[in-house]
C-alpha cells in the first residue's frame, strides 16, 4: 500500500495552514499552549530512552528452548545487532540464528511511552506473518518484566506470555519467556543469552 501522496497532501496542508513568515503569528490560547506542550514532552526522548541506548551494539546469543518442560531443550546460536533510530525515541534490534534447525531471522522495536509510562517491544520474525506485541516496566539496570501476546497457528487462540531480561555484567543479558505449556500450566520456553561483543 503506497501512503506517500496521503503524507504529502497531509504536510501540504498543515504547510498552507501555517501563517506565513511575513505575518504575524496568532496568539495561542492557554489550552493550544497546554496542548503543544503536552505533545511536546510526549515526543520528548528521556531518561528511559537513553538507558535503552546503552544496551545497543553487536551480540552473540545462545539460544535454549523447550517443547515441554520435561523434554531436553535445544541449544542454537545467533546474532543480535541492536542500534537507536528516530532520534534516540527507539532501539531496532536485528536477529539471525537457526530455530529448529532452520535459518531465523527476526526483529523487534523497543520503546518507553512517555504517556503511558511504559515500555513497549514490538517482534517479527520469518516464521510468522503476525506481530508480537508487549508491554513492562524496568528497572534502574535494565532489568525488565513484559507480558505479550501472539496468535497461534494452531488454535487461532490468543497466547499470553511472560518476558523477563536481566543483566549480569554490562556486556551480558539473560533473557527468559515462560508460557503455556502442554498442561496449560506456565513453563519456561526459551532462554537466549547475549553477549555483547561490539558496543
Amino acid at each position: 500500500m503506497r501512503t506517500f501522496p496521503l503524507v504529502s497532501s497531509l504536510v501540504l496542508a498543515l504547510a498552507a495552514a501555517l501563517p506565513s513568515a511575513a505575518q504575524e503569528a496568532p496568539a495561542m490560547s492557554a489550552e493550544e499552549k497546554a496542548m503543544m506542550e503536552a505533545y511536546q514532552q510526549a515526543g520528548t526522548p528521556g531518561p528511559q530512552h537513553a538507558a535503552m541506548a546503552r544496551s545497543a551494539g553487536d551480540y552473540t546469543l545462545s539460544v535454549t528452548s523447550w517443547q515441554a518442560p520435561d523434554a531436553p531443550p535445544t541449544v542454537e546460536s545467533g546474532k543480535a545487532r541492536r542500534r537507536m533510530d528516530l532520534g534516540g525515541r527507539v532501539l531496532i534490534e536485528e536477529v539471525e540464528s537457526t530455530m529448529m534447525g532452520q535459518a531465523f531471522t527476526g526483529m523487534g522495536l523497543h520503546g518507553y511511552d512517555n504517556v503511558s509510562g511504559k515500555y513497549w517491544s514490538t517482534w517479527n520474525d520469518s516464521m510468522s506473518t503476525g506481530l508480537m506485541v508487549s508491554q513492562g516496566d524496568c528497572d534502574d539496570q535494565g532489568n525488565c518484566t513484559f507480558t505479550g501476546s501472539w496468535n497461534d497457528p494452531v488454535t487461532r487462540d490468543k497466547v499470553t506470555a511472560r518476558m523477563t531480561t536481566r543483566w549480569t555484567d554490562a556486556n551480558t543479558e539473560i533473557f527468559e519467556m515462560y508460557g503455556p505449556g502442554p498442561d496449560g500450566k506456565e513453563m519456561k520456553m526459551m532462554q537466549i543469552t547475549y553477549t555483547r561483543t561490539n558496543p
